[in-house]
């Protein structure tokens, strides 16, 4: 039987091929809980959850967001609607 080696992102659980993949993922999750804080902070009485769902949508366009803030507005009707699966990097079985 082969050993596979595999990554686990400890604040989803979610499993990697590589550790460069599981490094970004986290990264990416941790950017969507501070965009999510940002939006706790400044809307009063945001649901908690949609929050973090914008927040994970915002991480994962950040090319597109960061485009978008140097002026290139068109950049944010690129973003596509999630589908309510936030572990799309994580490779299935």
């Amino acid at each position: 039987m082969a050993v596979i080696a595999m990554w686990l992102c400890d604040r989803d659980n979610s499993m990697f091929n590589s550790k460069k993949e599981a490094e970004a993922h986290d990264k990416m999750l941790e950017l969507g809980e501070q965009f999510a804080a940002l939006m706790e902070q400044q809307i009063s009485g945001i649901d908690l959850k949609q929050a973090e769902a914008f927040g994970i949508l915002l991480a994962k366009n950040r090319d597109l967001v960061m485009r978008a803030c140097k002026g290139d507005s068109g950049a944010l009707g690129e973003i596509k609607p999630e589908d309510g699966n936030t572990d799309d990097a994580n490779p299935k079985p």
